[in-house]
């Protein structure tokens, strides 16, 4: 059984902050409508950060690892020890999202939330119930204890970022086999095939696309899934970091932090998420749109427009990284432009 904070509802849109944000944007100096998105993006954020003034100046990211036991069918195109060498790359500084973090001034902490590592590691923190998840193709990845404490690790990490009162969050993985995962719960979610939302991960070859895809629908009729409930699903093919991730979101709605959606396997934890607590999805804004082919179907499901896409595949929360400065930019001009009367520019005719 999962926690009863993780149902607990969200605070709702402040229509107010909402309704004046709308207000502010037709008299700014420009065009009803000129800035696109970014002018429905700054009103949005208004009315979750219940706020005359949105924000998106500090953002810390937060990565979750794992590691999947169904990498021993043979579903990616990298060894599993990947998961723990690029761990302390992040903590190093050395990968993508270490160096989009220092571009954007965010801090970045990265959690062991089941990966193989026996020993703590520097610069880690270490918060699991166990070593990687079982191989779903033959047993539960995961029991329903083991579930709940990746919810609470996920609420356990916004906690000490909320510390110091972030504007936003974003969420990363990292996990070799979690693609597969990913595209299992979405499988089981969306009620689709394992054809309709498996992409190549890591870059597997069109057989080894195949072959992901035939071990995704055998476990998912094995487990029998289809259709079930979320947390049923993420017991029998989910992995640590994508539960992390879940309760992370639910966790930081609940205290009104919007989150920039990363990629595939982030949107997939996002759409769990809203399947548990529905409060919880004003709070979410799509970051990008991958490369992944089945993100597309997850975006919609989850009912927003990603902001970018670039065909990234990365992961890491590198996505939503990427499309930070475009928030930023969002929150600068609602927040500094000159209205037509402060600028004595004449307004539209009546």
């Amino acid at each position: 059984m999962l926690p009863e904070w993780i149902f607990e509802k969200c605070p709702g849109v402040s229509t107010v902050h909402r309704d004046a944000a709308i207000a502010r944007q037709v008299q700014l100096t420009k065009p009803t409508g000129a800035l696109g998105r970014l002018e429905q993006l700054a009103i949005e954020l208004a009315g979750l950060q219940a706020t005359g003034e949105p924000r998106a100046a500090r953002v810390p990211i937060i990565i979750f690892a794992g590691d999947h036991g169904i990498v021993a069918q043979g579903v990616s195109a990298y060894p599993q020890a990947v998961t723990i060498a690029m761990m302390a790359n992040f903590a190093s500084g050395g990968a993508a999202i270490s160096v989009l973090a220092r571009e954007l001034g965010s801090p970045l902490e990265v959690v062991d939330a089941g990966t193989l590592a026996e020993a703590a590691m520097p610069g880690i923190v270490s918060d699991k119930p166990r070593c990687g998840t079982r191989d779903f193709s033959v047993e539960a990845a995961l029991t329903p204890g083991e579930l709940a404490f990746a919810f609470e690790a996920g609420q356990r990490a916004v906690a000490r970022a909320a510390a110091d009162q972030p504007d936003m969050l974003i969420f990363g993985e990292m996990g070799i086999g979690n693609t597969t995962s990913s595209a299992a719960i979405a499988a089981g979610l969306l009620g689709v095939s394992a054809g309709e939302i498996a992409g190549s991960g890591t870059g597997v070859d069109a057989e080894g696309l195949a072959h992901k895809a035939r071990v995704i629908d055998a476990a998912i009729a094995r487990h029998g899934v289809a259709g079930a409930p979320p947390e049923n699903i993420l017991c029998a093919v989910g992995g640590l970091e994508i539960a992390a991730i879940c309760g992370a979101i639910i966790a930081a709605a609940q205290r009104r932090i919007p989150v920039l959606i990363d990629g595939f396997i982030v949107s997939v934890a996002a759409l769990a998420a809203v399947r548990l607590n529905p409060s919880c999805q004003p709070f979410q804004l799509a970051s990008h749109q991958s490369a992944e082919q089945g993100h597309r179907l997850v975006l919609r499901a989850l009912g927003v427009q990603p902001l970018i896409s670039l065909d990234l595949r990365l992961g890491e929360g590198s996505g939503a990284a990427i499309a930070l400065p475009l928030v930023r930019s969002a929150c600068a001009l609602h927040n500094g432009m000159a209205t037509f009367a402060q600028a004595n520019v004449p307004d539209r005719p009546a």
